[in-house]
């Protein structure tokens, strides 16, 4: 592990373990958040409406006092957080400080926490703890608002977004490259033997340190620097990365905008893991993308995919350029400022994108797995739509899914056994009273929750596909039902097979 010094401003690790049994003895966690709070007051602090949350932590108990001083970032009496955590330990370590009537913490003052602590639900039912700059973990007190350089936020939806698409399986090496506050490297660290967590901000690698330690979790290899320079050419089995990815006029704020060229920092990112990866290793990251005049954006983001590694690319939103800069304008609080500022500032984001001829911005995920393949599948599209998370599993299956697809032709599908996925249904839409539907629709209820058109023949296939017959012998079936040549029927059905194998509505068998 690394040996970086630790910044006064910052706790020092050493009491975690003290302070994590006090955290769970007052019952400091997600669900003991939801009993005290309620729902709405639970779902109102998530906005960073901080009054029904005091309003619910009237009381002074051990679990009133700790959100108090974690998530609100109030001052309590000291003799009530006595009461909650190890006091003078975490005073003498730097969690909290004192803060009196006469400003020297005398006998009538208080306390207050240095940072934000939040519990957050790991997998399997753990108790995690995230630890971040005071009112920067999304819905914290602090909100939105100004945000300096050098801040590290704590868990967000993009957070929890990469964590639920990862792949969970047990891996000897795992790298977390942007690590922030440490949530990526906290997961990962339950099912990888080693665990490296980089960051171009140090203070980011103190609170990974914090982040980890208050969660019970084992320690990572934490490495000072930028993209892969810290690893060198070390190679994983998993890469994850929620990178500072804004496209952006400069890099004023590190946690967010990556200070290259447009999406340049994404592209790098994504272009360099195909020589820091294991073969059969996953690297998925979270990214921005240009939308640029004259050219496809897939093509852009195909252009990307290093060599040996298929590829998964879905973009779930598109905006404009001008929602786009007004998104991150209020992210920094600069629509608080003088009017003439921040018309300024915007302007400058509109005369950025002009100068690269960008229309738009993309947001999504990147999977790239170490295939080695000589025609390696590349898969980029627009899914805006609900899913169902976590998704790893899904994302998992559909590499396994392009291995089938890749190794069998026509010939082979045919002889092949499927199986029609859990939880698909199947829909007739057509006019009220018509004797038969218009067309039919598959639906996925679960992962990606995808529809797809299908003919009479995909229904009747993929309705008794039950992996007992092969698919060659229920299109002899379905052809003698409909009075069609089975020769003719086999040679034109292959490709509707391909289709729902690709996306995960039959499953192979063999």
């Amino acid at each position: 592990m690394s040996t970086t010094s630790l910044p006064a401003s910052l706790p020092a690790p050493e009491s975690s373990a003290r302070l994590r049994d006090a955290l769970l003895a007052a019952d400091f966690t997600a669900d003991g958040l939801l009993e005290l709070l309620g729902a709405p007051a639970y779902a109102a602090l998530a906005r960073s409406e901080t009054v029904p949350a005091l309003r619910a932590t009237r009381g002074g108990s051990p679990l009133e006092t700790l959100v108090r001083l974690f998530l609100l970032q109030q001052a309590v009496p000291a003799g009530r957080a006595a009461a909650a955590l190890p006091l003078e330990q975490c005073l003498a370590d730097g969690w909290l400080v004192r803060e009196g009537a006469d400003g020297a913490g005398g006998a009538g003052g208080g306390v207050r926490a240095t940072v934000d602590v939040r519990p957050y639900g790991g997998e399997e039912g753990q108790d995690w703890f995230i630890v971040s700059d005071l009112g920067r973990a999304v819905g914290g007190a602090g909100g939105a608002g100004t945000r300096e350089e050098g801040v590290v936020l704590g868990v967000g939806g993009a957070s929890t977004t990469l964590a639920g698409i990862t792949v969970r399986t047990p891996v000897s090496s795992a790298l977390d490259l942007g690590t922030g506050s440490g949530i990526q490297a906290l997961h990962a660290a339950q099912h990888a033997v080693h665990v490296t967590a980089t960051d171009l901000n140090p203070r980011a690698l103190h609170f990974t340190r914090l982040t980890l330690g208050l969660s019970g979790a084992p320690e990572a290899d934490l490495r000072e620097g930028s993209l892969y320079e810290p690893v060198g050419e070390d190679t994983y089995d998993l890469i994850v990365s929620n990178p500072p990815f804004v496209i952006s006029p400069g890099a004023r704020l590190t946690y967010r905008d990556g200070g290259m060229g447009g999406d340049d920092l994404c592209r790098l990112l994504v272009q360099g893991a195909g020589d820091r990866l294991n073969d059969g290793g996953y690297a998925q990251f979270l990214a921005n993308w240009q939308h640029v005049e004259g050219e496809e954006w897939q093509e852009r983001l195909r252009s990307w995919v290093p060599r040996g590694c298929d590829a998964w690319i879905v973009q779930r939103e598109v905006q404009d350029v001008t929602q786009y800069a007004e998104l991150w304008l209020r992210d920094s609080g600069d629509h608080r400022a003088d009017p003439a500022e921040y018309a300024a500032r915007y302007d400058a984001w509109l005369d950025e994108f002009e100068a690269r001829k960008t229309k738009g911005v993309g947001f999504g995920w990147i999977t790239l797995r170490k295939s080695g393949a000589e025609n390696p599948s590349i898969t980029v599209e627009e899914w805006p739509h609900p899913v169902e998370q976590p998704l790893g599993p899904v994302v998992r299956a559909h590499f396994e899914r392009q291995d089938y697809l890749r190794t069998h032709d026509d010939a082979a599908l045919l002889a092949g056994h499927f199986r029609l996925a859990d939880e698909v249904v199947q829909e007739q839409i057509g006019l009220p009273g018509a004797e038969d539907p218009e067309y039919v629709v598959l639906r996925q209820n679960r992962g990606m929750r995808r529809a797809t058109k299908v003919d009479t023949v995909g229904a009747g296939f993929a309705g008794v596909s039950d992996g007992s017959l092969s698919a060659g012998r229920i299109l002899d079936a379905i052809a003698q039902l409909l009075g069609e040549d089975p020769v003719l029927l086999r040679d034109r059905t292959p490709e509707a097979i391909r289709l729902l194998v690709e996306q995960a509505f039959l499953e192979p068998l063999d």
